[in-house]
């Protein structure tokens, strides 16, 4: 029992585990309080944590929504790349794909900021990086996510023996049309086949914005 409540709080006093206990309980309130509901004292009972712990860590809330939208961004990075996958063979359809099936199991942007969505991406009519609480989530994910696809990008062309793209800008409008299809897809009272469709369509458009195509040996995309 003793060597139970040393084991607990050495890993308390972890800073490591520390933070990422206090990302993930930050992550749970937000997403059942919204971010104007959850104080950072909430945040460190949930986290077993001290509330000084979350400034030493983060400095403000507002910082602290900003790691979650690094640590959103990462894992949503981590659905569409699965381990071993060539970069230079994944192609949109099944990036996108992967996209949207996060999306329908994971409570992200509106849904931090606010609270209480139904299921999934967004939550008003407002697409969420329009809601001025959720700037810092939406950007710093933003930038995760764009960073990936810029390697991504950069690798299918190299392969390709293309250099008449630029990547930055690709990467960028890539982004824009995917964000923009999910604020549609993921909207109050649509359907899952009018999900779908706005799915498919978005898988066309990107594939064939970048030229699409799949290396020689590789599988179907």
């Amino acid at each position: 029992m003793a060597t139970r409540a040393v084991d607990a709080r050495s890993r308390r006093y972890d800073p490591a585990e520390t933070r990422q206990r206090v990302l993930e309980a930050a992550n749970m309130l937000f997403s059942t309080r919204g971010f104007v509901r959850t104080g950072t004292a909430d945040i460190a009972r949930e986290a077993d944590v001290s509330e000084g712990s979350i400034f030493y860590h983060f400095g403000s809330k507002r910082n602290l929504l900003t790691e979650l939208g690094r640590m959103y961004g990462a894992r949503m990075v981590e659905a569409m790349h699965l381990p071993g996958e060539a970069l230079n063979e994944l192609g949109p359809r099944s990036t996108i794909l992967r996209c949207f099936a996060y999306c329908e199991t994971n409570k992200v942007w509106e849904t931090i900021v606010s609270g209480g969505s139904d299921n999934g991406c967004t939550k008003a009519d407002t697409p969420t990086h329009h809601h001025p609480e959720a700037e810092p989530f939406y950007l710093a994910s933003r930038d995760v996510v764009v960073e990936w696809v810029e390697r991504q990008i950069a690798a299918v062309l190299a392969r390709q023996g293309r250099t008449d793209v630029n990547v930055p800008i690709a990467a960028s409008l890539t982004y824009a049309a995917v964000s923009n299809a999910l604020d549609a897809a993921f909207r109050p009272g649509v359907s899952p086949e009018e999900r779908n469709a706005i799915r498919d369509e978005t898988i066309r458009y990107v594939t064939a914005a970048e030229g699409w195509t799949p290396a020689p040996t590789a599988a179907n995309d």
